[in-house]
């Protein structure tokens, strides 16, 4: 099909049929699943890296866990300069809500730009408050990105 001939009329009616049919086949779409998936993927083929699976729906702050139980947060950022929310535990204690957290940078073509791990020592030294939202996040700037290791880009 040639996109760029079709009205712009018609091209939201064939976005509203391909996500009604993302939907009926139980397929999610959004940045955040769709950078989990490109992440553990690319882990459980990179040599060196750890192989992981994904977390039960709903863990809080955690999207996989690693073959030796390591917890990993993993944020997809597309556009953004910042990543999404890390909220703190309830209970106001600072027990690690994870092992590392993984920042995922997509390009426009929703491939793997970079992708840049942080130990949780890491994650405390980086992180920012929002307040706002009432929870951590991880710029995108040059200094705090530093603070981790890049695994790919």
């Amino acid at each position: 099909m040639d996109l760029l001939n079709i009205s712009d009329d018609e091209l939201i009616r064939l976005r509203i049929q391909v996500g009604k049919e993302l939907n009926r086949r139980g397929i999610k779409f959004n940045v955040g699943d769709l950078g989990e998936k490109l992440v553990i993927n690319h882990f459980n083929t990179t040599p060196g890296l750890p192989t992981l699976r994904a977390a039960p729906p709903g863990t809080k702050n955690v999207d996989a866990i690693s073959r030796d139980g390591h917890r990993y947060s993993i944020k997809t950022v597309l556009k953004a300069k910042k990543t999404g929310t890390i909220y703190p535990d309830s209970s106001g204690s600072n027990l690690p809500l994870f092992e590392y957290i993984l920042v995922l940078e997509l390009n426009q073509d929703f491939e793997i730009k970079r992708i840049t791990r942080f130990s949780w020592t890491q994650f405390l030294e980086a992180r920012s408050w929002d307040k706002r939202m009432n929870s951590w996040y991880v710029s995108l700037s040059k200094p705090k990105l530093k603070l981790g290791e890049t695994v790919w880009g």
